[in-house]
């Protein structure tokens, strides 16, 4: 594949020299702790631990976490959309996601929603990477309807015994930390609330899914049995989990439209390269109407796209990014990665269809981003809504 670039259209306005200086950071890590593993991760089905000790080693983990907790003490979503843009190019979406999820998804949760006394008891691992953490929502009766959640936390003293389960549970597999939506009343909001489950406790049990793409990634069924998990581990106040889930869906989703379009952009380049190396009828292929004309409005697609994107990332930046512009945002971006995908994969022919060319992963591994964080069509009934619909 060929090595991804930093030109945007209409310049790097929204990149400081700090952000593209760590851009190189982000390159030097991929290559050399990453992409190196790759194919192994693939075939195990999980990255190694190592992928988040190693990362927390280079400072790509929680930049927002404070100094004291090991972090860079910096809220400024650009490093997260740098490290997500990276990955995206290179087309590694499962790492660039088992990571995207720990600084763009769990962060929030970890920094906002915890006391003092959490903060130092989480933060240090999470920002090294000695821990790593995923989010409990789906259930396998209930995907997008939040306020339709079953597993139950009834308190007792000082505990939680917590009876249910959760699936397609991103990071299951090496996950220390479960952010979990669980059932404390019966009222189908406020009766919603957030613990941290830890998964060494007695009465967890995880089992590995098979899916069609993400090999790299681990994706996971969870279940709950008179798990006793300390009242301590509370994120915020009982009844607050639908609002506190609901106020950090915008950046989750930010974070998929940033991955789905670097991931475009990094498979429009590829075949570009493929396109002008690879010949028929003693021509390159490239030199074709049909190629030319298919990978100009794919270029268009992906330049407008880019420009949307960061006017976006500017917005969030500056705490203004609304529900609807960032469900704009994620459904677009990952209809705008499958088209890509799909297009250039049929310019490579059969070869295309062959798991060893990058096309072909990437084809696979974008479908399933307008499924997560939320389907397409919820984004587009958050979107109507918003128009008054």
């Amino acid at each position: 594949m060929a090595a991804p670039t930093t030109s945007r259209p209409g310049g790097d306005s929204l990149y400081s020299d700090d952000h593209e200086a760590f851009r190189e950071v982000v390159r030097t890590f991929i290559e050399r702790s990453v992409l190196p593993h790759e194919r192994e991760w693939e075939a195990q089905h999980r990255p190694d631990r190592e992928l988040f000790s190693a990362a927390g080693a280079q400072g790509l983990l929680l930049f927002a976490a404070p100094e004291e907790h090991g972090g860079a003490g910096i809220d400024d979503f650009r490093f997260n959309a740098v490290v997500s843009e990276e990955f995206g190019r290179h087309g590694l979406s499962a790492p660039g996601l088992a990571l995207s999820l720990q600084n763009d998804v769990l962060g929030p949760y970890f920094l906002e929603l915890t006391n003092d006394e959490q903060k130092a008891r989480w933060l240090p691992g999470l920002v090294s990477g000695e821990l790593v953490s995923a989010i409990g929502m789906t259930e396998p009766g209930t995907g997008s309807d939040v306020a339709a959640i079953r597993t139950k936390a009834v308190r007792d003293g000082d505990e939680y015994v917590v009876d249910g389960a959760k699936t397609f549970i991103s990071n299951g597999l090496n996950a220390d930390l479960v952010v979990t939506a669980v059932r404390t009343g019966d009222d189908p909001h406020k009766g919603l609330s957030l613990l941290v489950i830890p998964t060494d406790l007695p009465g967890f049990e995880r089992n590995l899914l098979d899916k069609i793409g993400l090999h790299g990634q681990d994706t996971c069924e969870l279940s709950f049995t008179g798990m006793r998990v300390p009242a301590a581990n509370l994120l915020g106040a009982e009844g607050d989990g639908f609002r506190n889930l609901m106020r950090n869906l915008a950046q989750e989703r930010l974070s998929l439209a940033v991955l789905g379009l670097a991931a475009a952009e990094g498979v429009l380049e590829n075949t570009l390269d493929y396109v002008r190396e690879r010949t028929a009828f003693g021509r390159p292929i490239g030199s074709f109407q049909n190629s030319r004309f298919v990978l100009a409005e794919v270029a268009t697609e992906v330049d407008v796209t880019r420009s949307f994107v960061e006017d976006c990332i500017a917005a969030h930046v500056r705490g203004e990014l609304d529900a609807a512009r960032a469900a704009k945002a994620k459904w677009w971006c990952t209809d705008v990665q499958a088209r890509t995908a799909d297009r250039c994969l049929q310019l490579f022919g059969g070869y295309g269809y062959m798991s060893e060319y990058p096309v072909g992963r990437a084809f696979v591994e974008a479908r399933v981003q307008k499924i997560y964080g939320g389907t397409n069509e919820i984004m587009k009934e958050i979107v109507g809504r918003d128009l008054g619909l």
